[in-house]
């Protein structure tokens, strides 16, 4: 088997007092949707830049990663710099547009990095 080599290193959001939110995110949620999520985000980090339906750009320098849970839908924001793919914020969406809270807080987390 021929190993791919990743385009980007995943790295998570660290805040000043060290917590991982996309990680704490993560760990809450049922076994099945963590692996489909790390198969997405996995999809990204060998293939950047990837496009739809897997990554839409939301803003400047700000992307969402798109997963289908079967039942529900997830999304990680996340940013580029350099060669790291930096997971900002992760949540199960609830309504059709990106809700404006998601929004604020991946952008407030890319703003400190």
């Amino acid at each position: 088997m021929i190993a791919i080599e990743p385009v980007l290193k995943v790295r998570f959001f660290r805040t000043d007092a060290g917590n991982e939110p996309v990680r704490e995110w993560l760990s809450d949620l049922p076994r099945d949707h963590r692996r489909m999520i790390g198969t997405d985000i996995k999809t990204v980090q060998l293939g950047w830049p990837v496009g739809m339906p897997v990554v839409r750009k939301l803003d400047t320098g700000l992307w969402e990663v798109r997963i289908e849970l079967g039942d529900t839908i997830a999304r990680v924001l996340f940013t580029v710099v350099g060669s790291d793919m930096v997971l900002l914020h992760g949540f199960v969406k609830k309504s059709q547009k990106t809700p404006a809270s998601d929004m604020a807080t991946a952008k407030q987390r890319k703003a400190r990095l």
